[in-house]
């Protein structure tokens, strides 16, 4: 059922990624698949490459401006405090961006720190992964917001 997971790039090119957004410059949107901060995407490069300094100086721009509009869409889709923008690549090892909206509620001792020192069972828990049962709206208005944000920007 989830085999689409084992290659999400892939499984986006193919058109069975269910989480994907967006098919922009650079790569997919995707919303990612723990939902504890409401909005949580992730930025798939496309065509794969290693990491951003693989890619020609043009399609880094791209790159860096799609990972923007994604927080834009965020932003005004979700209304976070900010967005926190991360590309790391150490268990993934392929670009990749992931775009976290930061909210007011979140406690003091995580709002100050990196969503990666959230509890582990955070990132699996039942009650957090996307669905479309309960995320389904929030799908809809990232995907709307990000082709109005695509039809004004891109040239």
């Amino acid at each position: 059922m989830d085999d689409w997971k084992k290659d999400r790039i892939g499984s986006a090119v193919r058109g069975n990624n269910p989480t994907v957004l967006a098919k922009m410059k650079s790569g997919f949107a995707v919303i990612g698949d723990p939902q504890f901060l409401t909005g949580y995407c992730i930025l798939l490069g496309y065509p794969k490459v290693n990491s951003l300094n693989d890619l020609k100086v043009a399609n880094r721009e791209d790159f860096l401006i799609d990972m923007s509009l994604i927080g834009d869409a965020i932003t005004a889709v979700c209304n976070p405090l900010r967005v926190n923008y991360d590309i790391l690549g150490n268990t993934d090892a392929f670009l990749h961006a992931h775009i976290f909206p930061r909210y007011e509620w979140e406690d003091e001792e995580r709002i100050k720190y990196p969503v990666w020192l959230y509890p582990k069972e955070n990132w699996s828990i039942g009650k957090y992964q996307f669905s479309d049962e309960k995320h389904g709206e929030l799908k809809i208005q990232l995907i709307m917001k990000l082709q109005e944000l695509m039809k004004k920007n891109y040239k």
